[in-house]
């Protein structure tokens, strides 16, 4: 079997791989590139000598300048909490495809803002929280939108997509912020205000791409628009009305759709009283606070500062680290999108990620804690405690990226029936922002406070990847290749570690009867005949 082969639930028709479904997913997951811009470049550019000063940042001591440049950071991550949030409304009445139209204006109106050219922090700390709300919207919708569109057999793929446009957008971010420091002529606010302005670009792509999208066919069953689902469903899958596939796959959405509790506040009220839903909220939530507390976050926003802890003195050197550093997340979000994620399966990569992970920054904490034990060392080039501890973080990122970053999105799209999609991605999206705000907040306090260099936060990050291989290992089912209507069997199915491959096995036995059937009324349509 080929390292792209698909496994499908059932016989499926060649051109339901088609380049409608296939665009689909890059236009809507091209929204991913402006949230992965917009995250990696502020960390960096708040650390300019010339935002220092054109804000007077550089005037005040460190602790008051590292809390403002915090606040700055985090602001955005408090504004798509509460844009996850509202995206819940628009989702339900607007529909998926509106919703990312919403979201992206709102972020273009707040990424506007942030060019004031008021020396003032008050209109960048509103531009911030107003583009943070636009891109809280777009992380509940958009995941929502691609496992809807998406056959199983390449769902993982598809919404994978999403964080291939994350990290490119993060790759993006890094080199830029490298080119207007290092090489650019630019000086004073023009060095800063590139970086800021260039967030329009992506956000307005995805505003002109979003007008070939078509509604997703589940969200128009919800709301009684057969004709129109099956047409949009029939455009996706590039096959007629009349195609077996399409008739076996509107069955399959009406049969979920009939369980969907009908009214805006019912599926909020059945999420909080259904304990099976309940526990898939409990998972999915998890995910996210495992993410963040295995350090990723930590070095997206502050990798200047965590290199410099490392040993390295230069600006140039601290730069150019952290553009491999985004260089490293974007090539293997490739290799997971491309083979690891719907043929590995999203349980294995986490397990894999959790036990490469901790070990890590196991080594890591301690070779920092070498290096400040071995006292005042020649600053003028990096010791080989600095070289290995620089190795390390990149065979960290090496194996977290195709497990740990893009995963959780993954499993928490699709890991929720019909009834409960809308309710399970806002709780997904908050719990991301939520943790990711956190982290952004007190990383700086982290470091600086948990032991000399920080030694103490890769300490706590290891035993948090620690605590995520016991949590994915016995509590986790593998959801590869499971329909989303058969969601709810596979998290019924016990031990979770067995459940999937007994769940396929199922669905191969009811294909295997529908199949007879259907064979013998062939026949005795046909002795009829005769």
């Amino acid at each position: 079997m080929g390292v792209l082969a698909k496994i499908e639930d059932r016989p499926t028709p060649p051109c339901v791989y088609n380049w409608r479904v296939y665009l689909s997913a890059v236009v809507a997951a091209f929204s991913s590139c402006m949230i992965g811009y917009t995250t990696s470049f502020i960390g960096t550019t708040v650390a300019l000598d010339s935002f220092q000063e054109y804000y007077g940042l550089d005037k005040l001591g460190d602790s008051k300048s590292s809390f403002i440049s915090a606040n700055i950071v985090s602001l955005f991550q408090a504004g798509a909490f509460f844009g996850s949030i509202f995206a819940y409304t628009t989702s339900y009445f607007l529909g998926r495809r509106a919703s990312i139209w919403i979201f992206i204006t709102i972020f273009l109106v707040g990424a506007g803002i942030t060019l004031s050219p008021s020396h003032t922090l008050g209109p960048l700390y509103a531009g911030r929280v107003i583009s943070g709300f636009g891109v809280g919207g777009c992380t509940m919708v958009v995941p929502i939108y691609l496992s809807e569109i998406a056959p199983p057999a390449i769902r993982g793929r598809l919404v994978g997509l999403y964080e291939l446009g994350w990290q490119t957008g993060g790759l993006v971010g890094f080199w830029i912020i490298f080119g207007v420091s290092e090489s650019s002529p630019l000086t004073g606010r023009d060095q800063f205000l590139v970086p800021f302005a260039i967030q329009l670009v992506p956000a307005g792509m995805v505003l002109i791409g979003s007008v070939m999208l078509r509604e997703t066919p589940r969200w128009l069953f919800s709301k009684g628009r057969r004709e129109q689902a099956i047409k949009n469903l029939c455009w996706i899958r590039n096959l007629e009305p009349t195609d077996q596939y399409i008739i076996e796959e509107v069955e399959m959405m009406e049969a979920a759709n009939d369980e969907i509790p009908k009214g805006f506040f019912q599926p909020i009220k059945l999420a909080l009283t259904d304990r099976k839903i309940l526990w898939r909220l409990f998972l999915g939530h998890m995910l996210f606070v495992l993410q963040n507390f295995s350090g990723i976050n930590a070095i997206n926003y502050y990798s200047p500062t965590i290199f410099r802890t490392m040993g390295i003195n230069s600006n140039y050197t601290v730069d150019l680290m952290t553009g491999i550093f985004g260089v490293l997340k974007t090539v293997m979000t490739v290799l997971w999108l491309t083979v690891l994620v719907d043929k590995w399966g999203r349980r294995q990569l986490l397990v894999y990620g959790s036990i490469a992970g901790a070990s890590c920054m196991y080594i890591i904490g301690a070779l920092i804690t070498a290096k400040v034990g071995q006292g005042n060392q020649d600053t003028s080039h990096l010791s080989s405690q600095g070289i290995a501890t620089i190795v390390m973080v990149y065979l960290w990122t090496t194996f977290y990226i195709p497990s740990w970053n893009g995963t959780p999105w993954v499993i928490n799209s699709e890991m929720f029936s019909t009834a409960s999609r809308n309710v399970g991605q806002v709780s997904a999206s908050m719990a991301n922002w939520l943790w990711t705000f956190i982290i952004a907040r007190f990383t700086p306090d982290m470091i600086s406070g948990m032991g000399p260099d920080g030694c103490g936060m890769y300490f706590f990050f290891a035993g948090m990847s620690t605590l995520s291989l016991l949590f994915v290992w016995y509590l986790l089912p593998e959801t590869k290749s499971v329909p989303l209507d058969k969601m709810n069997r596979l998290f019924e199915i016990q031990p979770p570690r067995k459940a999937q491959p007994i769940l396929m096995q199922e669905l191969q036995d009811e294909n295997l009867e529908m199949s007879v059937a259907n064979g013998k009324r062939m026949s005795q349509s046909s002795e009829h005949r005769a």
